[in-house]
C-alpha cells in the first residue's frame, strides 16, 4: 500500500513539473515541439514561425535576432527554449528568472540532441526517442537510394542581390544543409568552405562548375513568391551558359521554409533534394 502511494505521488509530482507553457524563440524549436506533440503546450512563438500553420495563430515574441523580452515574460511560461545565438539569450532570459534551456542545431546530430533535450525537458522523453529514430531512418533510406547512382556536384544558394548574381551566398561545410546535401546524393562544389554560409563570387560558381543549381537566395521570406519570379531566378543563370547546371537546364528556383528550418522536415528536405539531383529515379 505504501509503495503504491508513493508510486502515485512520485508521478503527480513529475507532472506537476512538466512545463504547461512554452516559449519557442526559434521555427526550428515551433516545429520541434509540434513534431513531439506539445503544440498545446506552446504559449508563443516568432514571427517567422510558419509551420505548421497553427503555430502562426500563437502570440508573437519578435524573432530570433531580436526578441521582445517583455513579451516573453508576460507568457509567464514555464519554460522559453532558445537557440545558440549570438545576443546571449539565454542569460538574458535567466536573469529574469526564467527557466531556459538552449539547443544547438547546427548539424544534424545537433538536431537529434535538441529533440532529446526538449523531450526530457517536457516529460516526453519516449516521443523525443521515436521521432528521432522517425527522422534517422528517413535519412538512411534517402541515402541509401542516393547511394545508387553517382555523387551529383551541387550547388545550394541562400542569399543573392535581387534579380543580379551578385552578394552571392551559399551552402558551406558548416551547415547542415551540407549534410542534407550529402544525404540526397549530391556533392557540394562549397564542401571546402569553413563557414555554414560563405559569400562567394560569380567567378568562383563558373570555376567549380556546379551540375545542379539550388537557388532560393532573394528568397528568404517565402510567402507569397510567384511562379513568375521563380521563372526569373532561373532566367538570371540562364546569362551565364557554360555552368553545366545551367547549360542541362538543371537550375532550380525554391521557396520553402523547410531548407532553412533545421528540425524534423529535415527528411522532407532531403528528399525533395534527391529528387532535383536524381530526376532519373523518380
Amino acid at each position: 500500500m505504501f509503495r503504491r502511494s508513493f508510486l502515485f505521488l512520485t508521478c503527480a509530482l513529475a507532472a506537476a513539473a512538466q512545463p504547461r507553457r512554452i516559449v519557442s524563440t526559434a521555427p526550428s524549436i515551433t516545429e520541434m515541439l509540434y513534431a513531439l506533440g506539445l503544440g498545446d503546450r506552446v504559449a508563443g512563438v516568432t514571427r517567422f514561425c510558419r509551420y505548421p500553420p497553427e503555430a502562426q495563430l500563437k502570440p508573437k515574441i519578435g524573432d530570433y535576432v531580436n526578441p521582445d523580452l517583455e513579451a516573453i515574460a508576460a507568457l509567464q511560461p514555464d519554460l522559453v527554449i532558445v537557440q545558440a545565438n549570438p545576443v546571449h539569450l539565454r542569460e538574458r532570459l535567466e536573469n529574469m528568472h526564467l527557466r531556459t534551456i538552449e539547443v544547438d542545431q547546427q548539424n544534424i546530430a545537433g538536431i537529434y540532441e535538441s529533440i532529446r533535450v526538449v523531450g526530457e525537458a517536457a516529460g516526453v522523453a519516449d516521443r523525443a526517442a521515436k521521432l528521432i529514430e522517425s527522422i534517422r531512418s528517413g535519412l538512411e533510406a534517402i541515402r541509401a537510394r542516393a547511394a545508387a547512382s553517382p555523387a551529383v556536384r551541387t550547388m545550394f544558394v541562400v542569399g543573392r542581390s535581387v534579380g543580379r548574381l551578385e552578394g552571392l551566398v551559399v551552402v558551406g561545410r558548416a551547415s547542415f544543409l551540407n549534410e542534407v546535401i550529402r544525404t540526397a546524393g549530391g556533392e557540394n562544389v562549397f564542401n571546402d568552405a569553413l563557414a555554414p554560409y560563405p559569400g562567394v563570387s560569380l567567378e568562383e560558381v563558373i570555376a567549380r562548375d556546379p551540375e545542379v543549381i539550388i537557388d532560393m537566395g532573394d528568397m528568404s521570406d517565402t510567402v507569397g513568391v510567384s511562379k513568375q519570379h521563380l521563372r526569373e531566378v532561373v532566367a538570371l543563370w540562364n546569362r551565364v551558359p557554360s555552368i553545366s547546371a545551367v547549360k542541362h537546364r538543371r537550375v532550380y528556383a525554391i521557396a520553402a521554409d523547410m531548407y532553412m528550418v533545421p528540425g524534423p522536415r529535415v527528411v522532407d528536405s532531403a528528399r525533395a533534394m534527391f529528387e532535383m539531383l536524381h530526376p532519373e529515379s523518380k
